[in-house]
């Protein structure tokens, strides 16, 4: 432990050294940086950040240092991550590719596979898409249709993609295809990396209640894909899915805590919209709610910080899929809340007579009801932790 403090130790001085002022603000979505062939840095100063970060390895501070990554240990990646909270820094590069894509290609994919690509997403260079649901396979996500046909030195994919988030913005899919269809539906599907720059690829916004346009459909006419890009076995796809799906499932449990629009419940005593008496919030509902949130929050926080303890002594945990359904919630719950503060002015969706920040609220509480459907909805989570977790009696 002494090591660890003086890790901290350094990590503070090297953070103090090398990260912008303008770096440790909070951050409108227009000023993230995810990377890739079309990626565009906000500032200088987010340039230079991302640029020390990366040279350091901590874009991806616990992958292999032969890839790019920083080496670090668990408990080290914590303490850096508490450091930079501290300070408020910003985190330098989103992407799933490093969220999800990377760590199930560092367990399955093979030595050229992680040489290709780990280094890639660390050094920003390529962004990543997510190619899972399809128009008629959702939350039956095995139900999917999107075909590759074995064409000797590469496969033929035809078929199309749902909600694939900013891939007009992507340089690369990781897609679930059908390569067997003649057997149990899970076991006939494979996990496949498509250069969206491919011929037959194409992408079209799709519009969203919230007033924004992030996700698209996918579609795949013809597309040749190299067989080298197929990911751990032929119709073994299911397990690399399943894998991915820990990681997006533990980011979405995550949610809200490092949210450039995210404002703490708790502290909304001061909030403009509040009326007060005696020093209290005058609508005794409200205020009982709120107490409600904040010990909810206080909850998840405590069994994050078991989970990690978990993880560090080896434990397997069933936490992430709990916390994936009580963190999306938790959001909902977080915006809902928020228009309550706001009374009347929580109406607000466009116009003059509303400013920004109630506009970008209510919206904001329009995709949360979003995020309880992403990464298997709420319902489907619910029997997953009866049937996993709790191994309650099948009916």
């Amino acid at each position: 432990m002494e090591d660890l403090e003086q890790f901290r130790l350094d990590v503070r001085e090297w953070l103090n050294a090398n990260c912008p002022e303008s770096q440790r603000q909070p951050m409108t979505p227009e000023e993230q940086y995810w990377g890739g062939r079309r990626g565009e840095f906000p500032s200088e100063d987010a340039r230079r950040w991302f640029e020390r970060m990366r040279d350091k390895g901590w874009t991806a501070p616990e992958w292999p240092t032969e890839y790019g990554g920083g080496g670090l240990t668990a408990l080290e990646g914590r303490v850096l991550k508490e450091e930079m909270k501290r300070i408020h820094a910003r985190t330098p590069l989103y992407g799933i590719g490093i969220w999800m894509l990377g760590p199930a290609v560092l367990e399955y994919g093979n030595k050229e596979q992680k040489k290709q690509h780990i280094r890639a997403i660390v050094n920003g260079e390529t962004r990543w898409a997510q190619g899972y649901s399809e128009p008629g396979a959702g939350s039956d996500l095995a139900s999917l249709q999107c075909k590759a046909e074995d064409k000797g030195d590469h496969f033929l994919v035809n078929g199309s993609k749902i909600w694939t988030t900013a891939a007009d913005k992507c340089d690369w899919i990781f897609c679930l295809v059908r390569t067997n269809p003649d057997v149990k539906k899970q076991e006939g599907i494979s996990f496949l990396l498509i250069d969206m720059d491919d011929p037959g690829v194409s992408t079209t916004p799709i519009a969203l209640i919230s007033g924004e346009s992030e996700f698209c459909q996918t579609f795949f006419d013809n597309v040749k894909v190299p067989k080298e890009n197929l990911v751990a076995e032929l119709n073994k796809g299911w397990s690399v899915a399943k894998a991915l799906l820990v990681h997006e499932r533990k980011l979405m449990a995550e949610m809200g805590s490092d949210s450039p629009r995210h404002i703490l419940v708790p502290n909304m005593a001061a909030h403009e919209y509040l009326e007060f008496e005696n020093g209290k919030i005058a609508d005794a509902r409200l205020r009982s709610d709120l107490v409600d949130y904040d010990m909810q929050m206080q909850a998840v926080a405590l069994t994050h910080f078991r989970t990690f303890e978990e993880k560090a002594a080896g434990i397997r945990s069933a936490a992430p899929m709990v916390m994936k359904y009580v963190g999306t919630e938790a959001e909902k719950t977080k915006s809902e809340l928020l228009l309550a503060i706001m009374g009347s002015r929580g109406l607000g969706w466009e116009g003059d007579e509303f400013n920004a920040q109630e506009i970008d609220t209510v919206r904001l509480w329009a995709m949360s009801k979003a995020m309880t459907i992403a990464g298997g909805s709420s319902e489907i989570q619910l029997n997953l932790i009866a049937k996993n977790v709790l191994e309650l009696p099948q009916s």
